[in-house]
């Protein structure tokens, strides 16, 4: 039998998921506690509803894409979290994130081991607050940060100043995924390694529309046409029920053919705080190394 490994960011101390359920979780970051939506919790939650409605913070929806904060506090200010060797700046969103993904820190531990302090040439394409990009920059690789959305790269740039990352080991972009990629191939440039983190839907500088059943195929394959002649890795998450583990495993398989490696593939998750644990599924991922 062929087993998919779950992979839970359980070392956290700034982090902790207090409780799960009726498509809710219920979340602690540093001493500031907000409840938001996750789809995927369709159980019920553990904790009374008076732990719930004391949250400092609820993200209401008012529609499948739009919603508000109801607090009952502010947060901090600065609000800031820590994770290891590296700290973050959090603030509400009207799309009800924050500026981190808690579960990612299983793939922060992944990039420092495998960059090893190395002067690797690494492209992260919507890369969002440039969680990845500083784990990557401080790991020792020269990181190019490309995201579409302009308020989004200057958080991703408060973020590298809180980690004292070098000036000169990332270079911010502000441009469409794809557009940028097929310019790179007819630049002849190249990249030791390649990190995605694409939406299930998503609009690029000029409106492009990007969806992930449509774009991902073909953009892997533009990505596996601009990594150097010995590249070191590419990594893929994924957050949409739409594609599972096992098939994102075999599309990152089929684009780096022409690349000889290996693919592993999994879950990634969130432990709850409780007795035993329970898992909140919180997206999938691809690695190909060499």
């Amino acid at each position: 039998m062929i087993s998919i490994p779950i992979l839970p960011a359980d070392d956290w101390t700034d982090y902790e998921l207090l409780d799960s359920g009726l498509g809710m979780k219920l979340e602690r970051f540093g001493n500031y506690t907000i409840a938001r939506p996750d789809p995927r919790a369709l159980w019920n939650p553990r904790k009374s509803q008076e732990a719930w409605v004391s949250a400092h913070a609820q993200y209401i929806r008012s529609s499948k894409t739009e919603g508000h904060w109801s607090s009952r506090l502010p947060p901090p200010s600065p609000w800031l979290i820590h994770y290891r060797h590296l700290t973050f700046r959090l603030e509400p969103t009207a799309f009800k994130h924050i500026g981190i993904f808690p579960e990612q820190a299983i793939n922060w531990v992944w990039l420092d081991e495998i960059i090893a302090h190395t002067p690797l040439s690494i492209l992260n394409l919507f890369a969002y607050t440039g969680a990845a990009s500083i784990a990557a920059a401080l790991a020792g690789g020269r990181v190019t940060h490309l995201d579409s959305v302009k308020s989004t790269l200057t958080w991703a740039h408060e973020n590298a100043k809180l980690n004292r990352v070098n000036p000169q080991q990332i270079r911010w972009i502000e441009d469409d995924a794809m557009k940028f990629v097929l310019r790179e191939t007819k630049r002849c440039n190249t990249y030791d390694g390649i990190i995605l983190d694409p939406p299930r839907f998503g609009r690029g500088t000029k409106g492009e529309v990007w969806k992930i059943l449509d774009h991902l195929p073909r953009l892997l394959t533009d990505c596996a046409t601009i990594l150097s002649p010995k590249p070191k890795f590419l990594l893929v998450n994924a957050y949409t029920a739409d594609i599972s583990a096992i098939a994102l495993g075999q599309l990152v398989e089929s684009s780096m053919k022409s690349h000889p490696g290996s693919v592993t593939y999994g879950e990634l998750a969130l432990k709850e705080s409780g007795p035993d644990g329970r898992l909140l599924p919180s997206g999938i991922y691809a690695r190909w190394t060499s």
